[in-house]
C-alpha cells in the first residue's frame, strides 16, 4: 500500500512516520482491496488541549474511506482512525460477500 503523509505547517518526526505506516499497514489483513492512502496531520488551536488532528482516507477499489478523529497526541488519534477504518473496512467487505 503506497501511504502519503502530509503534515500542515509543521513537519512530522520521522518517528511519527514510521509510527503510522506500521499502524496503517496492519489495515492490509482486513482487506487486500485498499489501493492507497492519504495522511494528513494537523495542529488545531496550539494553545489547547486535545489539538492534535489526524485525517486519513483510505483508497479503495470500491471508492474510498475515510477518518477524521482529534487527540491530545497524533498516535491517539491515529489509532482512532485506524479503529473507525477497521469498522468501515468489515462493513464494506459484508456487503460485497451479501452481494
Amino acid at each position: 500500500m503506497n501511504i502519503v503523509i502530509q503534515s500542515v505547517h509543521f513537519d512530522a518526526s520521522t518517528q511519527l512516520k514510521e509510527f503510522i505506516e506500521k499502524k496503517l499497514s496492519k489495515l492490509d489483513k482486513f482487506s487486500d482491496l485498499i489501493v492507497d492512502a492519504e495522511v494528513i496531520l494537523k495542529v488545531t488551536k496550539p494553545e489547547v488541549a486535545n489539538n492534535k488532528e489526524a485525517s486519513i482516507k483510505l483508497n479503495i477499489k470500491s471508492g474510498e474511506l475515510f477518518a477524521n478523529k482529534t487527540a491530545d497526541s497524533f498516535e491517539e488519534a491515529v489509532m482512532q482512525n485506524i479503529e473507525a477504518l477497521e469498522k468501515q473496512i468489515l462493513k464494506v467487505k459484508e456487503k460485497s460477500l451479501a452481494k
